[in-house]
């Protein structure tokens, strides 16, 4: 499976970089001196499909079959078991 990184500036709603290589993305966040957080992302999978897929989710199997019907659940579903580093003015936490 393909992945992505992903990075979000603090209190922001949206991606503010996409990067195919991790390196590429710290060397954006340090010179923008960036606070944040840099995801890795499956490309062509929604995250709760990636986590019930790889088994990377904590809820039990009742819990999971209601939310999988909720949109807003599965729209903004994001993952612990992501990698993903953590920044601050730039540099990693």
């Amino acid at each position: 499976m393909s992945e992505i990184w992903l990075f979000y500036g603090e209190g922001g709603r949206f991606v503010g970089g996409a990067f195919t290589e991790l390196d590429a993305a710290e060397a954006w966040i340090y010179q923008n001196r960036l606070t944040g957080v840099l995801t890795k992302t499956p490309v062509n999978s929604g995250v709760l499909d990636w986590a019930i897929e790889s088994d990377s989710h904590n809820m039990a199997p009742d819990t999971l079959d209601a939310k999988r019907d909720d949109p807003a659940f599965v729209g903004s579903f994001s993952s612990a078991s992501q990698e993903h580093y953590h920044y601050e003015h730039g540099l990693r936490d």
